[in-house]
């Protein structure tokens, strides 16, 4: 569970202020004793200096810095995070989630490949390139750019970041990614940095790290069967790939080093959207769904899209008045998610959906329906406690279930959800911060310290 900790109250000082009284005549009431005594006649002051002196230090310790500290260990409040729930999103606050990886980042230093702009950044002429569902690949890469983790030094890196964007490739038919050409570009890639630097013979690639940001990761494929059919090709085989796709099944598409990573959700897009409907503000829509749904579950390709289950939640639910179900596009959609208690996050070709990302971000209890995925980064991010998975079988009982959750522990896990330190986990920003999504990336990266070539030499001597 993550740690939550609160501001403490400020404390107040205080002083003495003191005056020696007159007697009634005018005069003063120890005029003798003043002439006789240097203690009487100075009194006044030894005893304003002594009173000041005890305030003073009690004032200090009452501040004492350890102190202060220890009263920021306890938890936050619904107010408290109610007030910090957009703005936490994006900026680090000095108490950060508590890394439960172990094994701290401090010293990680990364290397980034300076490709020729074909690569990479002609891509981004397409404005879509940098804002889509799989632009990680691009915000990933600036990330690191920025990061203190970088260095221009490969002989001093443990891990070498190779940025190839293979998802910038708009279909002039129909608008979607195209990906066909994504293993000819990584293999001229590798073919470029081990003909012009030592570091990927020398490991193989096992210390080299690339973004498979599609549906079903370096398989480099839409459709599931082909996906399997070709496989991972075999000169990334041995590298690290950062990829959305995972299941907790043994599959083809992910036989290979990897990390599970969160689909690509615009911040900017989110902080509007909370600018205007806070996520503790009110949530009228009880289950809200917008995106394809077939109402004929065989789709023109002849597969059965998202294994007949949207085409289900439509049957099933397109009449019941508590279910909010749209089947076209809106661009303010996250305007319906924010004013939503439940989520649907059914699969579609692949298992995972960005409706958990915004999901989460908005506040809206994430009812994930696909069975087997394994979630980003799910060693932190305590899914079970703000999440519901519903089994594909299932989908049939959805309302009762949805009902259940509702009048027992929907408040419990809105209060997990809401905690911003959650959606912070699952969003990638143009620079690092402490506790985001990059930040995750390089955290799940010093827990494979042992491929780094670099590491492996210094701990053999």
């Amino acid at each position: 569970m993550l740690e939550q900790k609160m501001r403490a109250p400020k404390n107040r000082g205080f002083y003495v202020r003191m005056k020696l009284l007159p007697s009634k005549h005018g005069r003063s009431s120890v005029p003798q004793l003043e002439k006789k005594s240097f203690f009487y006649r100075n009194c006044k002051w030894v005893l304003w200096l002594s009173l000041s002196l005890y305030f003073f230090s009690s004032y200090l310790i009452s501040n004492h810095p350890n102190q202060n500290n220890k009263k920021q260990t306890a938890s936050l409040s619904k107010n408290h995070l109610s007030s910090l729930a957009s703005r936490a999103l994006f900026e680090s606050t000095t108490n950060n989630i508590t890394q439960k990886q172990g094994l701290p980042i401090n010293d990680l230093k990364i290397f980034v490949y300076d490709l020729p702009a074909k690569y990479n950044t002609d891509w981004l002429k397409n404005e879509r390139c940098s804002t889509h569902l799989f632009a990680s690949e691009v915000a990933i890469h600036r990330a690191l750019l920025t990061s203190e983790y970088l260095t221009v030094d490969p002989y001093e890196a443990d891990f070498f970041f190779v940025p190839v964007y293979v998802s910038c490739n708009f279909s002039t038919v129909n608008g979607f990614p195209a990906i066909g050409h994504a293993r000819s570009l990584v293999a001229s890639a590798i073919n470029l940095i081990s003909t012009q630097y030592p570091f990927w013979d020398r490991s193989h690639g096992s210390d080299h790290v690339f973004v498979a940001s599609h549906d079903f990761g370096s398989c480099f494929h839409t459709m599931e069967d082909v996906a399997i059919s070709d496989g991972i090709p075999g000169f990334l085989k041995n590298s690290i790939v950062l990829q959305t796709f995972g299941v907790k099944q043994r599959h083809p598409c992910q036989e290979v080093e990897n990390v599970v990573i969160p689909p690509y959700v615009s911040p900017e897009s989110v902080l509007r959207t909370l600018e205007k409907s806070p996520v503790t503000g009110r949530r009228d829509i009880f289950a809200f769904f917008r995106g394809k749904m077939e109402v004929h579950p065989k789709n023109i390709s002849g597969r059965f899209y998202s294994k007949r289950v949207r085409t289900m939640l439509w049957r099933k639910y397109n009449g019941d008045r508590r279910f909010f179900l749209q089947r076209h596009r809106f661009a303010g959609y996250q305007s319906e998610i924010v004013r939503s208690v439940f989520c649907l996050c059914p699969l579609g070709w692949a298992p995972w959906s960005p409706r958990l990302v915004e999901s989460v971000a908005l506040g809206c209890v994430p009812v994930i329906i696909a069975d087997g995925i394994r979630l980003p980064f799910d060693d932190v991010v305590p899914w079970a406690e703000i999440s519901l998975n519903v089994a594909e079988k299932d989908v049939g009982k959805l309302a009762e279930i949805l009902e259940h959750v509702a009048a027992t522990n929907l408040s419990a896990i809105q209060k997990n959800l809401w905690d911003p330190r959650v959606p912070r986990a699952l969003m990638f920003n143009d620079r690092v911060h402490q506790g985001d999504a990059t930040w995750r990336v390089l955290s799940a990266l010093a827990n494979k310290r042992a491929r780094s070539y670099r590491r492996s030499r210094v701990s053999s001597q």
